[in-house]
C-alpha cells in the first residue's frame, strides 16, 4: 500500500536519492534547491511516496513561474521500477493538489537522454506511467543549445543585412500578436497548431505572447524584422527562464519562407541574449518543424536532447 505525504523540512532539498549516484543526487539537490529559493516552487509542493513499511518510494514536485500561485507543471518525477503504483499515486496527488490550486492543466517533459537536472533515465517506463495516469503527449521536441565564444558578439553570425529590426518598446504587443497570428495560421508545431484549433488564430497569438511574456525580458529584446519591402518577415522573442537565457519564440511570416530567414532570427535572438550576458542559449522545436531545427543548426546550435511533452486536464 503506497501512501502520499508532504515532504518533511530535514527531506528538502534532497528528496528521492540513488544509492551510488552522486551526480544525478547532486543535481537533482541542487534543482530543488535553486527552485525553492526562486519560488517555482514551495515545501507543501513536494510529494513523497511511502510504502507499506514507511520508506520513501518516489517523489514529485509541482512547479509554476516565479510569483504564480497557481502550479503548471511536475517535475523530479520518481518512482521505483518495481512499484508502479507508487508513481500513479503521486502523480494522482499531484494533480488532485494543483487543481485545489486552481490549476486546470499539468504538464511533465520528458528528456532523452537523461541528463541534469532531472536524470530522467529509463523515458520508456516514464512515459507508459504518465500515460496510465491521464497523461498524454501533446509534442515530440527537439532541444538546441549553443555556448557564447569568450568573445561574445564578435565570434557569431552578423545580423542578415536583409532585415530591419524594430523592438516592442517601439511598436507595441498589437504589432507582435498581429505577426504571430499570421505565423499560427500556418504552423508545424503541433501544441501551437492545437491551440489555434481550440481558441482560434487571434486568441492563440494571444495567448502565446501572454505566456512568453512570462520569461523574464525587456522589451527592447523583443523584436519584428522587416523586409525590404516593408512587411514583417521574422519575429524574435528571446527571454531568461530561471535556468538560462532561451530563444523564446521565433519565427517566419508564410509570406517570407524559403528565403533563409529561419536562422537569421535564430541568430538574431542569440545575438541579443549574449548582448546582455549569456554564455549559453537553448531553444526548442517541433520534431515536425524541420525548417527550424535546420535553422537552429545553422545558427551555431546543436540538438543535445530530445523533449516529449505531455499535459494532463484536469
Amino acid at each position: 500500500m503506497t501512501s502520499i505525504r508532504t515532504a518533511r523540512p530535514e527531506e528538502l532539498p534532497a528528496l528521492a536519492e540513488h544509492p551510488g549516484d552522486t551526480e544525478r543526487n547532486a543535481a537533482t539537490r541542487a534543482y530543488l534547491a535553486q527552485l525553492l529559493d526562486s519560488k517555482c516552487t514551495r515545501p507543501e509542493w513536494c510529494l513523497v511516496a511511502e510504502d507499506a513499511d514507511g520508506r520513501p518510494a518516489g517523489s514529485v514536485v509541482l512547479w509554476t513561474i516565479p510569483g504564480h500561485a497557481v502550479p503548471l507543471a511536475v517535475v523530479l518525477f520518481e518512482a521505483p521500477a518495481d512499484a508502479p503504483e507508487a508513481g500513479t499515486a503521486l502523480l494522482d496527488a499531484a494533480a488532485a493538489k494543483a487543481r485545489e490550486l486552481g490549476a486546470t492543466e499539468l504538464e511533465h517533459v520528458v528528456d532523452s537522454p537523461a541528463q541534469a537536472p532531472q536524470f530522467q533515465r529509463d523515458p520508456e517506463r516514464r512515459g507508459e506511467l504518465l500515460r496510465q495516469a491521464g497523461f498524454r503527449v501533446v509534442r515530440d521536441g527537439r532541444r538546441f543549445s549553443r555556448r557564447i565564444p569568450l568573445a561574445g558578439l564578435a565570434e557569431l553570425p552578423a545580423d542578415d543585412p536583409r532585415l530591419t529590426f524594430r523592438s516592442l518598446a517601439e511598436l507595441g504587443p498589437g504589432a507582435f500578436t498581429d505577426v504571430l497570428q499570421d505565423l499560427l495560421a500556418d504552423t508545424a508545431d503541433a501544441r501551437l497548431a492545437a491551440d489555434v484549433w481550440e481558441h482560434g488564430a487571434r486568441r492563440a497569438a494571444e495567448l502565446l505572447f501572454e505566456e512568453t511574456a512570462e520569461l523574464r525580458h525587456e522589451p527592447d529584446w523583443w523584436e519584428i524584422g522587416y523586409d525590404a519591402d516593408g512587411t514583417p518577415a521574422v519575429i524574435s522573442l528571446p527571454a531568461e527562464n530561471p535556468s538560462v537565457p532561451v530563444i523564446g519564440f521565433v519565427g517566419v511570416v508564410p509570406a517570407h519562407r524559403g528565403k533563409g530567414y529561419a536562422t537569421s532570427v535564430v541568430v538574431r535572438g542569440t545575438r541579443v541574449l549574449a548582448a546582455h550576458g549569456a554564455t549559453e542559449v537553448r531553444g526548442d522545436c517541433d520534431a515536425a518543424n524541420v525548417a527550424m531545427a535546420k535553422a537552429f543548426r545553422r545558427a551555431g546550435y546543436e540538438n543535445f536532447a530530445d523533449r516529449l511533452e505531455f499535459s494532463r486536464p484536469l
